[in-house]
């Protein structure tokens, strides 16, 4: 038990200096690069607070589990919106700007068309290339943007070269990928062991425990940037992670093996998952922060979906 509870308190002290090491690195890559900190957030960020969802979903097929690959991924997208949102509001309100509409969009859309596939299933090697056609798409577009940043604001770019060197840059974003998965394991694996010496149940761990840790580096990289004020980097960081779940993650793994959509999910847990993400859309139309009180109920949100499923 007492190696457990060390685990569980490295863990939380890692996830707290990989968060805020990856944030750095973001805040300061965007300003050598001269484009926004939001498309970095929707990329590297992103993609990096993304990598234990893409292995607990290959591990998964892998094992003969498909299912849980899909499982993983839906509700990876509905706590990233409820808790990964909600708990960084209650420490400090979560800027929220209406310029995000467009990434917001594409977050959508891509929900739309992953539903869509689902319906289809199961999700096979060509669903998985339609995806992951999309999530290239999003790509180029970021790309694009970020081009078009640099050209009209080349003073910032000239700027930037007096920060931190682009070794310490890439120093801080391999320890933030590295070390947030890590953090979310050991917090993840000693709270387990805790939890069964208590006498809970393998069932309720697995649909709790395991679920909300693969959205830990999520939590951990928001809850840092909020604390920095660097909104660009939350937002980025919610909106990128679900739209690289949907359209990378599941692409990537219906490339191992064809995932079986149950009948559960295609008439709920997807549907919770589009609301839970039309509600974001609530705070981009309007520009407002996500304060304390929009975040208690984005929890209470959760606890709701969570007990439902028992």
């Amino acid at each position: 038990m007492f190696l457990d509870i060390v685990m569980v308190v490295a863990g939380l002290v890692l996830l707290v200096l990989a968060g805020d090491a990856l944030v750095k690195g973001a805040v300061n890559l965007s300003l050598r690069l001269g484009v926004p900190a939001l498309i970095v957030g929707l990329t590297v960020v992103a993609f990096g607070t993304s990598a234990p969802e893409l292995l607990v979903s290959v591990d998964a097929i892998l094992d003969g589990a498909p299912a849980l690959a899909l499982g993983n991924v839906v509700g990876s997208n509905i706590a990233n919106i409820l808790l990964v949102l909600g708990i960084p509001a209650l420490i400090a309100a979560v800027p929220v700007s209406r310029s995000l509409m467009h990434d917001f969009g594409i977050m959508m859309a891509a929900s739309a068309l992953f539903i869509a596939l689902a319906w289809l299933g199961p999700i096979t090697w060509w669903h998985g290339l339609i995806l992951l056609a999309g999530l290239g798409a999003m790509l180029w577009n970021s790309y694009a943007r970020a081009q078009a940043h640099r050209k009209s604001d080349e003073a910032e770019l000239e700027g930037a070269e007096d920060g931190i060197s682009g070794v310490r840059i890439g120093l801080y974003l391999l320890g933030g990928i590295i070390g947030l998965p890590l953090g979310a394991n050991l917090l993840v694996q000693g709270a387990t062991d805790i939890a069964l010496v208590l006498g809970v149940s393998e069932a309720v761990i697995g649909l709790t425990l395991v679920a909300v840790g693969t959205s830990l580096p999520e939590l951990a990289t928001t809850v840092a940037a909020a604390l920095r004020r660097e909104a660009g980097v939350a937002m980025g960081n919610v909106i990128g992670s679900n739209i690289f779940n949907l359209l990378g993650i599941i692409g990537i793994a219906s490339l191992v093996g064809p995932i079986p959509v149950p009948e559960t999910m295609l008439h709920l847990d997807l549907w919770l998952m589009l609301g839970a993400s039309a509600l974001l859309g609530l705070f981009v139309a309007t520009g407002r922060s996500i304060g304390k009180v929009s975040g208690v109920i984005l929890i209470l949100a959760y606890v709701v979906y969570v007990v439902q499923m028992f």
